[in-house]
């Protein structure tokens, strides 16, 4: 018995040898075939990304961006092979450019990179250390594009200075404006929230502009209230531009 037992011991042995060897074989050639078809693909001319083919990049997405600035990011992938090309990192460069909020690049077979850019989409003017930008529902400040017409109301009380917590502060300001007044909301010029607690709009009523003070409460009920009785307050007081309608049940000439 322990003759046969030492004997099937033995046997058990070089079973798992030779399966440990089959294993090392496999994972050599393994590696091999992975190494292979890895130089193939980087190395082989029908991967390359011709610098002379306009199709070899495509960008779609992008109408206010900055073309150029997305594809200076590619230029140095140019007459390489897209198999290269580390994708994740174009991604996050790509991300730090102002008008892209969100991006993807893929490999298009067999010699082609497809880049497709999601942008932000702005709300408001803001007026930037003597320069005028835009500015979207994130707080992020874009560059205004060359020849882009926009009909945005400028917010006011935005530094270059500030937070990303301090401008969205702002843009929260704005839109709790815009929600509140609805479609009124085209006649207000000027939001002012440099205290977001103390919301102030410069709007055209009746013809004639004026700046609200309206708190940061029961704005849609204020200003509503107020162009009720505009007309009235106007032939009493046709001079005063500027009213504090913080107070629910008056309006103040300032």
């Amino acid at each position: 018995m322990a003759r046969e037992a030492k004997k099937e011991t033995s046997n058990l042995r070089k079973a798992l040898r030779r399966a440990a060897l089959i294993a090392l074989a496999l994972a050599v050639c393994t590696g091999a075939s992975v190494y292979a078809v890895h130089r193939y693909l980087i190395h082989n001319s029908k991967f390359v990304l011709s610098h002379d083919r306009r199709e070899a990049l495509t960008i779609d997405g992008l109408r206010y961006g900055s073309r150029a600035k997305v594809q200076r990011i590619f230029a140095g992938d140019a007459d390489s092979s897209v198999f290269s090309v580390p994708l994740e990192e174009r991604r996050r460069r790509l991300l730090a450019i102002d008008w892209v909020e969100d991006a993807a690049v893929s490999r298009v077979w067999p010699d082609r990179l497809a880049v497709h850019i999601r942008e932000r989409k702005p709300i408001a003017f803001v007026e930037v250390q003597s320069s005028v930008m835009l500015i979207d529902g994130q707080g992020m400040l874009l560059e205004p594009p060359p020849q882009a017409q926009f009909t945005f109301p400028v917010l006011n009380g935005v530094r270059a200075e500030d937070s990303p917590e301090r401008r969205m502060e702002a843009v929260r300001a704005l839109l709790d404006v815009e929600q509140a007044l609805g479609p009124a909301m085209k006649d207000v010029s000027e939001v002012n929230a440099a205290d977001p607690g103390n919301i102030r709009i410069v709007a055209q009523v009746d013809g004639r502009v004026v700046d609200l003070i309206l708190g940061e409460d029961n704005l849609g009920p204020r200003y509503r209230n107020f162009l009720k009785h505009y007309p009235e307050i106007r032939k009493r007081s046709p001079e005063v531009r500027v009213f504090d309608l913080r107070l629910d049940d008056r309006i103040t000439a300032r």
